[in-house]
């Protein structure tokens, strides 16, 4: 599903009504209805009394046509603005007029003092304050409100998007309201998908308000939900080297973990031949840890990490596999980050590039620009900041910009990691994960990532599916690892060792549910 900024609603919402004849009128009224049927379905029995709080733009005029929504149900609703109702426009100006015909109290908020009882007495709160082109922070009797909501403990429902978060970021600005439930209408705003803003949405109800799928589906908009793509079948009469050979060049004195997880969850994500190159006084301590891999043990340095002089070697291995994966735990030794940086320039492969090598293309990025074959990257923001030389604060304002831009300059596929990973494409496709929690957060996770990317590719999923699809049931069985365990103290093992749990779900299309279509 296609995910929005503000801007692109205001020209889908402008396009519905030019080129469709569907009105203002007709959108405010769906999206009403819509919202209604979703809180029917949520609460099951509506015979409850609600607040509805409306500020004095269109959303507003969202929250009165759920109230009379309501009130035709036989339900006891209560509507308070916030605001100046004389600034009302267009639909939401006829709807005030049609709620004012109707036996339903409306009364005009001045001070947080005016709705203190009214929460108390109320089961439902209905958030209608603000919409998603909120561009300030939320001050005065707004801040008031809102703070007023989320100390009520009632049950609180959001039109389109919780009051106080930014539909182009997520951002809160200031404070913000934590709905239970959220209907968002066309398509879903970045802020809906986002964090913080996810998070405050609760369950995410979607509703195209009848636009057409021209509009819904537009090419133009080029942000999306990173949807699973399904896994090609394994081949009946396959053999190891059927499901993909990838050569790993990852390890240094200190790190035995990140080569180990990188390259054996290439094979628990059902890859075929694993290769991995790392330094020789390293690979029998890995070997311990995963036999089933094959070792090239290499030349190293006198700090235990990759020597210059492998370079002639790795690239003549490069060569009989299918992908290499560069970086695990290689260390941030001068050598070693020459080796890397040659290594990447001259390989003829796809390369995925994770943690160190990372930090050694940085330092010059046209060996990353010049590649003729496909190139990811897996950085998190600060390493990102290093690649960009930009704050790890002006990614996290811009993120989704600044991903794309950079996917551009570098021709590149880049993983922006985090909560709900950003994929970036060069064509400028933009695509959210939404699988994966706050147990993943923890040494060795993006290792994981790296292991199940390739073994996608190595199964015969295009270079790109693969990255979308890795990322995906990467994040998909740190939740199934958090459901056994719980987020405290999953370790990176066991997100790997979840991997053949989560492909056969993914197989079967038992894929978890993140939004709701209505």
């Amino acid at each position: 599903m296609k995910v929005c900024n503000v801007e692109e609603m205001r020209r889908l919402d402008k396009r519905a009504s030019d080129e469709f004849g569907i009105k203002e009128e007709i959108l405010m009224e769906n999206a009403g209805q819509a919202s209604y049927f979703a809180i029917l379905s949520e609460l099951k029995d509506i015979r409850k009394r609600f607040a509805v709080f409306c500020g004095i733009g269109n959303n507003g005029g969202d929250g009165f046509v759920v109230a009379r929504k309501i009130h035709s149900n036989g339900s006891d609703v209560r509507i308070f603005i916030i605001g100046d109702p004389e600034k009302f426009k267009g639909a939401a100006r006829m709807n005030l007029e049609i709620i004012k015909r109707l036996p339903i109290s409306v009364k005009k908020v001045s001070s947080v003092d005016d709705i203190k009882d009214e929460i108390k007495g109320c089961d439902v709160i209905i958030d209608a304050i603000f919409g998603t082109g909120l561009s300030r922070e939320v001050e005065g009797i707004y801040r008031d409100v809102i703070r007023a909501i989320n100390e009520s403990g009632k049950y609180v429902v959001s039109i389109d998007i919780p009051s106080g978060v930014s539909g182009d970021t997520g951002k809160v600005m200031g404070i913000a309201v934590k709905a239970n439930l959220t209907i968002t209408f066309g398509l879903p705003k970045i802020g809906n998908i986002l964090y913080p803003g996810y998070e405050l949405c609760g369950k995410l109800y979607v509703t195209h308000i009848s636009f057409p799928p021209s509009l819904y589906e537009d090419e133009s908009i080029m942000c999306e939900i990173n949807e699973p793509i399904p896994i090609p079948e394994r081949i009946k009469t396959g053999h190891k080297g059927t499901f993909g050979e990838v050569l790993f060049i990852a390890g240094a004195r200190n790190y035995f973990g990140a080569p180990f997880l990188s390259s054996y969850s290439f094979l628990k994500a059902g890859g075929g031949y694993s290769r991995l190159a790392c330094p020789q006084s390293v690979a029998p301590y890995i070997a311990t840890l995963g036999p089933e891999i094959v070792f090239h043990p290499q030349a190293e340095t006198k700090e235990g990490t990759l020597s210059l002089e492998n370079k002639e070697r790795l690239l003549q291995l490069s060569e009989r596999v299918d992908m290499v994966v560069i970086g695990p735990g290689l260390s941030l030794n001068e050598e070693t980050q020459r080796l890397v940086m040659e290594l990447v320039e001259k390989i003829e492969k796809p390369i995925l590039i994770d943690g160190d090598g990372l930090t050694a293309i940085s330092k010059d990025l046209s060996v990353v620009k010049n590649r003729k074959a496909e190139t990811v990257l897996t950085p998190h923001p600060g390493e990102m900041s290093r690649i960009t030389k930009k704050t790890v604060s002006e990614i996290d304002l811009k993120k989704i910009e600044i991903l794309k831009d950079t996917c551009k300059e570098l021709k590149a596929i880049i993983v922006l990691k985090g909560a709900h990973s950003l994929i970036g494409t060069p064509s400028g496709r933009i695509f959210i994960n939404m699988t994966g929690n706050p147990g993943m957060a923890t040494a060795g996770s993006g290792d994981v990532l790296t292991g199940t990317i390739s073994a996608l590719f190595g199964q015969g999923m295009s270079f790109q599916d693969s990255v979308r699809m890795g990322v995906f049931i990467h994040g998909f069985s740190g939740d199934i690892a958090a459901s056994e365990k719980g987020e405290d103290g999953i370790t990176a093992k066991d997100i790997s060792d979840f991997l053949p749990e989560t492909m056969k779900r993914c197989r079967k299309k038992e894929y978890p549910k993140y939004y709701w279509i209505i």
